[in-house]
């Protein structure tokens, strides 16, 4: 069997720009089509899947298809479903389908771009950690234990009240306050990857510092990442809910969170102006908690022999 040096002198004489690994004990390499057939064995995470496009299909096709105006005033306060409008009306008359619809571009919006900054910021944080060690590791986790301790949707409700409740301000609230897990975990890969014979290989053979953490080792760190980043998809969209229930949020910017927020007060009489708002949250979260479930599965080396 070739050696890691073995296969990293191939990748280098190929030319590809990115260094592919195998170490005589294990292979570090993500095999693509065992994970996406083991995933695609998972009906729950499947189907979640399935549901999920749905959603973003509606939020990116569904405004431009039905355009409307989700502030706009078009039935009576408060009519039930299937008497004006479809889902019926909230307090003010508002269509409680198309505020559900327009929500859905708004709040996937912010969660996946939230999610991304979020992301950037707990694997750079991460990364450097540890790669470098030492000293930079040291001051890196005091960082981090200091965002750790903090009330994360306290903290983003601080941040979004002194300065404002642009959608902006809001997405790096939420992200400068829950990027910590991201970074821990990959910290925690690194340090147990960096050390292997191929990364060793990589260093002996002169790869710069920046060609060894984006090429070499997060690569192969990638598969619990991408199961976290899945999850942390489903933990914004509900730090964006309650930010949106509190009033923190954009209010030109109609949300299924506001949607909740705004009709609290008359759900015992109007139940459907908070219920299926709710619903749509719960689905979706509990969507991407079955991808995330259905990924670790089909990440996890263990299940490949079954």
């Amino acid at each position: 069997m070739e050696t890691g040096t073995q296969k990293l002198t191939e990748g280098a004489e190929a030319g590809t720009g990115v260094f592919v690994f195998e170490e005589s004990t294990s292979k570090p390499e993500i095999k693509w089509r065992e994970t996406v057939r083991l995933f695609c064995s998972n009906i729950a995470a499947l189907l979640g899947f399935i549901v999920l496009v749905v959603f973003v299909l509606a939020g990116i096709f569904g405004p431009t298809l039905y355009p409307a105006d989700p502030f706009e005033l078009v039935a009576a306060p408060l009519s039930g479903p299937g008497e004006f409008t479809l889902l019926g009306a909230d307090y003010l008359g508002r269509d409680v389908f198309i505020g559900i619809l327009y929500g859905t571009r708004a709040t996937l919006l912010i969660a996946l771009t939230a999610t991304l900054v979020t992301v950037f910021i707990g694997i750079t944080v991460g990364a450097l950690a540890g790669f470098y060690g030492g000293m930079i590791d040291n001051v890196l986790m005091r960082i981090t234990e200091f965002f750790q301790v903090l009330p994360p949707l306290v903290f983003s409700m601080v941040i979004v009240a002194v300065f404002s409740s642009d959608i902006l301000v809001v997405i790096l609230a939420i992200a400068v306050t829950t990027w910590t897990t991201e970074a821990r975990l990959t910290r925690a890969e690194f340090l147990k990857i960096k050390e292997r014979e191929y990364v060793l290989a990589a260093r002996a053979m002169g790869a710069s510092n920046l060609r060894m953490i984006t090429r070499v080792i997060l690569p192969n760190a990638m598969p619990p990442l991408v199961i976290a980043i899945t999850l942390r998809i489903g933990i914004t969209i509900i730090y964006e809910a309650a930010l949106s229930f509190l009033g923190l949020t954009d209010p030109d910017v109609m949300t299924w969170g506001k949607m909740i927020g705004l009709s609290r007060d008359f759900f015992f009489d109007a139940w459907w102006t908070v219920t299926f708002p709710g619903l749509a949250i719960l689905l979706v979260v509990l969507c991407i908690a079955l991808v995330g479930d259905g990924l670790n599965d089909a990440f996890n080396p263990k299940l490949r022999g079954r």
